[in-house]
């Protein structure tokens, strides 16, 4: 299926909060979903290197980076680390770089903009808390759904067994 979301709002309008379309795709993966893990980090992607490096089988990294545009908060050998832990996506309010490897990798990726700079390395950030981005709060455990048509989320898991996937 190439097209999710359209046929997810049209099945349940009342259950799904739509991102602000902002969200640009980088990954291999264009359409992806799963229950959501969140990090919160500033100029620092420690945190989301860490969560990475876990199994992620099922689910989709949220990382609110706050908008920074300066550093790139997720690069190819992170996102590769990602996708060989079962990761489905990562959704980042923050920056990629290595772009033209990311869409080699066989994950979802969205994220505001591409900066080639690095983060530094402090350790610091948090992990599984509440985010807000845009004013809609994603919290652990809800569900993110992605496509070339955006981002949404939902506090539940949908039954999409009905589409064409």
């Amino acid at each position: 299926m190439l097209d999710l979301l359209p046929d997810l709002f049209d099945t349940y309008p009342e259950k799904l909060t739509l991102l602000a379309p902002m969200f640009s795709s980088y990954g291999g993966k264009e359409c992806f979903w799963g229950e959501v893990v969140t990090v919160k980090c500033y100029r620092d992607n420690s945190k989301v290197k860490q969560v990475l490096a876990q199994d992620g089988t099922g689910k989709v990294l949220v990382v609110d980076g706050q908008g920074v545009m300066d550093c790139a908060l997720l690069g190819d050998m992170i996102a590769a680390n990602a996708a060989k832990n079962g990761w489905r996506g990562v959704v980042i309010y923050g920056c990629v770089r290595d772009v033209s490897t990311l869409k080699t990798i066989d994950l979802g990726i969205k994220a505001i903009g591409i900066n080639p700079i690095k983060t530094e390395k402090k350790g610091v950030g948090e992990i599984n808390i509440a985010v807000e981005i845009f004013g809609v709060i994603i919290s652990p455990h809800s569900f993110i759904y992605a496509d070339a048509n955006g981002v949404a989320v939902c506090n539940e898991s949908l039954d999409i067994s009905m589409l064409d996937l």
